[in-house]
């Protein structure tokens, strides 16, 4: 007799995961016994009425994972029919994936890349004044050295240029920052009818999802309306990370992760490592807030134009991906996104969450779509 274990192993990119070694973090891993077989073929057998294993990414990168060990053997599983896999959506799910999103205004972005351009500008020019005396040594021409007088105090020419362009686009960001929570209000304000979406079959993950859409209410500053399904994986739960790392609560959290901190005014909401950075400010009055946060590994299908009275047929995105999946560890989540253009105010988006069952095949996927992490950066 030898037991048979499900087990889930996963290396989740934490926020802007470019900046990290994915070799150099850790692997959470956690084993749910199933049961003793005496043989392969009976513990096979067990294994075939469980969701089926996968494996996203690489070990060497960032990868989510579940199999079946029996004994110390991984054994694979043949199956001929979809499967769909019970369980409830997280939390996550529910308070930040679901209903009217906006987004957020690119001149974020715009400004973030300029500070860094000002950034490496400041560091030249520091360099610049610290070798001067060596070129004016040298006899070499210097320029920029002479002081300008400001109240009681003298100040380098490159500093009075340099100093406004660093603080220029913080007091911009500043005020796209108020202009964002007031665009919030005029949203909640308007009390937008949610649109009515009738699903023809149950999803499956390898096959197009048919649907037909209709807007109770229709704003004439729209222009069109494209609709496409995304997948991706949502950050697993903080408090089992610690668990199967071996930290206590309250401890140093294990590489990739930072200090817990209150996350949208509600705990447990994501893993706690984006610190604030992840969106725009949001009015405190809306749980989860109005910019949709972008899963960091997910992928989206083509864009299906809507056009009133037909049924669209999305395709998913490719390569395959396994379907829905929302345990502590592993959370592979679906969803329909409709983006409506509009004439200003920048594309609206409404978010339906999806149960998408597993394809008889499962797919490969070894290169994972990163993405950022930050909402004004979504591929939408």
């Amino acid at each position: 007799m030898k037991p048979l274990y499900e087990q889930h192993r996963v290396r989740y990119p934490p926020f802007e995961a470019a900046r990290w070694y994915p070799e150099a973090l850790p692997i959470a891993k956690q084993q749910h016994k199933i049961g003793d077989y005496p043989t392969v073929k009976e513990a096979m057998m067990a294994a075939s009425e469980r969701p089926p294993a996968f494996t996203l990414g690489k070990e060497d990168g960032w990868f989510i994972e579940r199999s079946y060990v029996y004994g110390e053997e991984t054994i694979e599983v043949q199956r001929d029919t979809p499967h769909l896999e019970d369980g409830p959506y997280v939390r996550l799910v529910e308070r930040q994936r679901r209903g009217w999103y906006l987004i957020p205004n690119p001149i974020h972005n715009i400004l973030r890349q300029f500070i860094n351009g000002v950034v490496v500008v400041l560091l030249v020019c520091l360099f610049y004044l610290f070798i001067s005396p060596v070129l004016l040594f040298l006899n070499l021409p210097v320029y920029g050295l002479d002081t300008v007088r400001w109240g009681l105090l003298d100040y380098p020419q490159l500093a009075v240029v340099v100093v406004p362009l660093i603080f220029a686009p913080l007091v911009i960001r500043i005020m796209a920052n108020l202009l964002e929570l007031r665009r919030q209000n005029r949203f909640l304000k308007r009390n937008l009818q949610t649109p009515v979406i009738q699903f023809e079959k149950d999803s499956t993950a390898n096959e197009s999802l048919k649907i037909a859409v209709s807007f109770p209410e229709w704003v004439d500053s729209w222009n069109h309306v494209d609709a496409f399904l995304r997948v991706g994986v949502l950050p697993p739960s903080r408090e089992t990370l610690f668990q199967t790392l071996g930290r206590e609560s309250g401890s140093q959290p294990p590489p990739g992760l930072s200090t817990e901190l209150p996350h949208h005014w509600e705990v447990g909401l994501d893993d706690g490592t984006a610190g604030g950075e992840d969106a725009p400010m949001e009015l405190k009055e809306v749980r989860g807030g109005l910019y949709l946060r972008p899963m960091r590994v997910m992928q989206q299908g083509e864009a299906q134009r809507w056009h009133e009275g037909e049924v669209l047929s999305i395709a998913p995105p490719e390569p395959a991906w396994p379907g829905s999946v929302h345990t502590d560890l592993l959370r592979i989540h679906w969803e329909l996104v409709l983006r409506i253009d509009r004439q200003r105010g920048g594309a609206l988006l409404w978010v339906q969450p999806l149960k998408v069952a597993h394809a008889a095949e499962a797919g490969t996927l070894t290169a994972l779509p990163l993405h950022d992490g930050r909402s004004e950066l979504d591929i939408t």
